[in-house]
């Protein structure tokens, strides 16, 4: 089997509802008073066979330069050998340095396809651990306790044991919050805090002693992740498991230099931000061989199909946003979220079913990538 073309659709969406994060972060609505509407890439890459693998990614612009400019390199190869795509994505990587979603694109079309051709769903063909998945409640940024205790009131009601927080990034205020989350739920639940990279040390030491006193479950990215260091010693000062280097590129290669420092005690897994299935797969199993849980970061299918492959993670993520969104999570198809459970789906492949006229329709650009060249149309 060959790949013998790509095709890359900018499109725009509707934005997720509008949500904060912690204090600095921006937030996910607009200052403008004419926000422009969000664009993602949908890309489908096509073999000599007839089988394509599709997906999509955000920030579509950038990812479509990303085709026009390089996906040409992979014409001809086999998408069913994806050691040695993964290695060639790499390899474009190096003198590109692609942001870091960017790279999981080339390994999610080839599993899609690979999955296809197998007939067999991705979470099977790596391994397979249980396709039923506890979920965990990850919060946005609400502006006082009593909204916290309301949204969290609700995903109790809705079936969730357990619950993470992304707060404000005061320490104090953090602190408070963690304390009352956990008066809320009972000494039963699973509890998890996020510092979404927003402390020094110093801070960072003191909310980490307040998670450990109310039995939270792991302390989640408190630092920036440029030095390892900071996070060795947090480290060696804490009980409670932290979990870092989400956002760090380089997939198991990185990892294997925090599990080197002993900086961390669990490590992060994700589709997107971990080269793809294959990348985040030898980061689980990295994480397996020194006694290691694999946090399995962010929704999507890709990330359920993961959850459902490895022994040694937890929960799937669902973010919560506002009542209706949280009231709506068990009719999300293959996604459901029903009595704080995921059920994976077992059909082979990671993409929906798309309408492709539909996309091609509504694309403000379409780029297609063949041996005969490139061609590009900006349509408006």
């Amino acid at each position: 089997m060959e790949i013998t073309g790509f095709s890359c659709w900018v499109v725009e969406h509707d934005p997720m509802p509008a949500f904060a994060w912690r204090q600095g972060l921006p937030s996910t609505a607009s200052d403008s008073p004419d926000p422009l509407r969000p664009r993602k890439a949908v890309l489908r890459m096509e073999t000599d066979t007839g089988t394509f693998g599709a997906t999509e990614l955000g920030k579509g612009d950038g990812v479509a330069d990303a085709v026009r400019r390089r996906f040409d390199r992979f014409l001809g190869a086999d998408p069913l050998m994806t050691e040695r795509v993964w290695h060639l994505m790499w390899e474009t990587d190096r003198i590109e340095e692609f942001p870091v979603h960017t790279t999981a694109a080339i390994d999610l079309l080839c599993w899609d396809v690979k999955s296809k051709v197998a007939g067999m769903p991705v979470h099977q063909m790596v391994g397979g651990n249980d396709t039923v998945v506890p979920a965990y409640a990850s919060t946005v940024t609400w502006p006082d306790l009593a909204a916290y205790e309301r949204h969290i009131r609700l995903c109790l009601d809705m079936g969730f044991t357990a619950f993470k927080l992304h707060a404000w990034g005061d320490v104090d205020a953090d602190i408070v919050l963690c304390r009352s989350l956990r008066r809320w739920v009972g000494p039963d639940a699973d509890l998890m805090y996020d510092g979404s990279a927003g402390f020094d040390y110093v801070d960072a030491l003191k909310i980490g002693r307040a998670l450990e006193a109310e039995g939270f479950l792991w302390y989640e990215e408190p630092m920036r992740e440029h030095h390892i260091g900071h996070y060795a010693r947090l480290r060696e000062k804490l009980d409670i498991p932290i979990l870092a280097a989400e956002t760090t590129d380089g997939a198991h290669w990185n990892m294997a230099s925090w599990v080197e420092a002993a900086a961390l005690d669990m490590v992060r897994v994700s589709a997107a931000f971990k080269g793809g299935i294959t990348g985040a797969l030898k980061i689980a199993h990295l994480g397996e061989s020194f006694g290691m849980r694999a946090q399995v970061h962010g929704m999507g299918e890709a990330n359920a199909q993961l959850c459902a492959a490895i022994p040694n993670n937890d929960y799937y993520e669902q973010l919560v946003i506002n009542e209706d969104q949280i009231r709506g999570l068990g009719s999300l198809g293959d996604l459901s979220v029903v009595d704080g459970q995921l059920t994976v789906r077992t059909k082979p492949g990671l993409s929906p079913d798309y309408d492709w006229d539909e996309i091609d329709r509504a694309a403000l650009a379409r780029i297609d990538v063949t041996a005969d060249g490139i061609r590009e149309e900006r349509r408006r």
